[in-house]
């Protein structure tokens, strides 16, 4: 563990200049700036910050508060950060502060500044997402005294400087909130960060763990020994255990200036990377870079998985990505490539997110048939079957997802390789339901939906269960996409550990799941069942285990080294969120996770699709 005291450093005294004023704040010119003890009064910027993660001064008026300009933000939350140049002795206590100026600040990186304003608290997203505040000096007058100064040297960030544990439990009389708790820097990741909240940070050649994004951001580790992906991510291992080396990366220059750099996974943020630490709502703390690192190609490249023989039924689950006509041909012609060339035609593909005829226009339409004929067309073209598809349209704006796109689960089938059984009156209302026949168990609807009128399924998508036959052998299939995580506190909240609300329904929805494969194992006790797609939660949730409860199915994830089991990257963490589990009909198995999405800053969809095979 690193020591985490403030290296002191004096700031040079050099003569005033003339600025222009900024909206949002008042700009002043004064007598040149030289260091001395806080009087009797005087509050400095760790004073301000204290020793928990709100201010003992909140809601107060501060005067002439001094520090160095560390970093300048013209765009967004605007203002500046600045730092106290002579530290405290308590590494509890953050030596910066962010001034929230409203409008491009009129200062400089290295002018020595004194600010008036009021401490405020300011919650990204608002306080009720359960995020933590950041401490700022808001509606400021800014005094500039001095230029050209030294700035303080960085607190650098690397995997020594981490702890091991994430956060400290929540204070159960405070309703499980960390917020006023004293900050241990030295024994979880979060007070660390907090401790240092809009100070000078430095990283280094430090492993790139997310794609860049469409909002000029990556994800990096400053661990990347800690839960390593085969292909040099981090993975979210357990809820004990969610990585606290990650770190996001955002630069302070703009893009009209310097275009963010295209990164995936695997790649190395190279060089030198530094700037205040700072935190938003879309992650946490992040490092807000003054000076940012060269992207070192990695070398990953998108998986290919390998073809199945004769005698193997090959069955896939791809989320699309809310697939719909608006979308351009390049979309359909990438997912489609993937399909043909990286999955290598499967004989089934579950997909996820296919919108209705009108994609996000919300007209009432709930047909589906263009989408999917542009998509088949799209794997023809690229050297795929030609695939026929079954499904059941939605009742209008039931079913959750983009509002007016009507998302649902369809089955692709190559029926040069497996046939559908059709048994019709399957609707978006109507249950289908198993029934024997000559021995076997059988659907009586073909498609059909499994349990519609659970109040599980409410505001989500509905199972569509589907019966095939391959080379006589009849297969059933459940194709799934349950409800989001939407709602649940983040891993960085101030309430740890952090509540996850949608967890109930979607335990709801796996309980229903599992008590239709029950039905049909009372039938048919070696049916063949195989059920997929989207489950939206990880191989060791408490909705992973109860779709396997009674032993009714087993996921076949667990098959995977553990290095390789991921389908999804979120804040910089691979994670599982689509699974594929199989009833205990199905002995022997050989299942794959394509990586060709998550990992890259170009993708089809933000899923990897995957693939199982056996012999029925």
């Amino acid at each position: 563990m690193i020591a985490l005291s403030r290296p002191s450093r004096r700031a040079a005294a050099v003569g005033a200049f003339t600025v222009s004023a900024a909206l949002g704040a008042t700009l002043l010119v004064t007598s040149p700036f030289t260091a001395t003890a806080a009087g009797p009064g005087e509050l400095r910027i760790h004073d301000i910050q204290g020793n928990t993660r709100v201010s003992p001064h909140v809601g107060e008026q501060v005067t002439d508060v001094a520090g160095i300009v560390t970093g300048v933000r013209a765009y967004g939350s605007r203002g500046f950060w600045i730092q106290d140049p002579r530290p405290d002795d308590d590494p509890a206590t953050s030596e910066g502060i962010f001034v929230f100026t409203n409008a491009a600040p009129a200062v400089a990186v290295g002018d020595a500044v004194t600010v008036s304003g009021t401490v405020t608290e300011y919650y990204y997203g608002g306080a009720a997402r359960g995020d933590t505040s950041l401490t700022q000096i808001s509606r400021p007058t800014v005094s500039v005294v001095s230029s050209g100064n030294e700035l303080p040297a960085p607190v650098v960030l690397d995997a020594d400087a981490i702890p091991a544990a994430y956060a400290p439990e929540g204070d159960p009389a405070d309703g499980g909130s960390i917020e006023n708790l004293p900050l241990q820097p030295e024994k979880y990741a979060l007070d660390l960060y907090a401790s240092l909240e809009g100070m000078n940070v430095r990283i280094e050649d430090a492993a790139i763990t997310g794609p860049s994004t469409a909002y000029y951001e990556l994800w990096v580790t400053l661990q990347p020994e800690v839960n390593a992906t085969s292909r040099g991510g981090t993975r979210y291992a357990s809820y004990d255990d969610p990585n606290p080396g990650r770190l996001k990366v955002e630069s302070l220059v703009p893009v009209a200036q310097q275009p963010f750099p295209t990164a995936n996974t695997g790649d190395t943020l190279g060089g030198v990377t530094e700037g205040p630490l700072d935190y938003d709502e879309f992650g946490g703390y992040l490092l807000a870079a003054r000076e940012l690192g060269t992207v070192v190609p990695g070398g990953t490249e998108p998986e290919t998985t390998r073809a199945q023989d004769r005698k193997e039924l090959a069955v896939a689950a791809y989320n699309v990505e809310n697939l719909n006509p608006s979308n351009d041909q390049a979309k359909f012609d990438r997912l489609a490539a993937g399909v043909v060339n990286h999955l290598a035609s499967p004989d089934i593909v579950a997909l996820e997110e296919i919108q209705d005829d009108s994609g996000p226009v919300d007209d009432g339409t709930v047909t589906a048939d263009v989408t999917l004929t542009r998509f088949t067309d799209a794997i023809v073209a690229a050297g795929g079957p030609r695939y026929a598809w079954r499904g059941i349209d939605p009742e209008d704006g039931r079913d959750g997802g983009q509002p007016g796109g009507n998302i649902r689960n369809v089955f692709l089938f190559n029926p040069d390789r497996v046939s559908f059984t059709d048994r019709p009156g399957g609707d978006a209302t109507t249950a289908t339901s198993v029934v024997k026949q000559r021995g076997k168990a059988a659907l009586t609807h073909s498609p059909g939906r499994v349990d519609p009128a659970n109040p599980a399924w409410d505001s989500s998508r509905k199972p569509l269960a589907g019966e095939f036959s391959f080379r006589g052998t009849p297969v059933i299939v459940i194709a799934n996409h349950f409800n989001s995580k939407g709602g649940d506190q983040s891993l960085y909240s101030r309430y740890q550990p952090p509540t996850r609300s949608s967890e109930v329904q979607r335990l709801a929805q796996a309980e229903s799941v599992n008590a239709f494969v029950r039905d049909i194992l009372r039938v048919q006790k070696n049916a063949q069942v195989v059920v997929l797609g989207d489950i939206n939660d990880f191989e060791f949730s408490a909705t992973t285990d109860a779709l396997t409860a009674g032993g009714a199915l087993r996921s076949a994830v667990f098959s995977l080294p553990a290095d390789e089991r991921y389908t999804y990257i979120f804040n910089g963490n691979a994670q599982v969120l689509d699974q594929t589990l199989v009833s205990p009909g199905i002995k022997k198995f050989d299942y794959d996770i394509v990586h060709i999405n998550s990992e890259f800053a170009g993708q089809a969809s933000d899923h990897d699709p995957q693939i199982i095979r056996f012999k029925p």
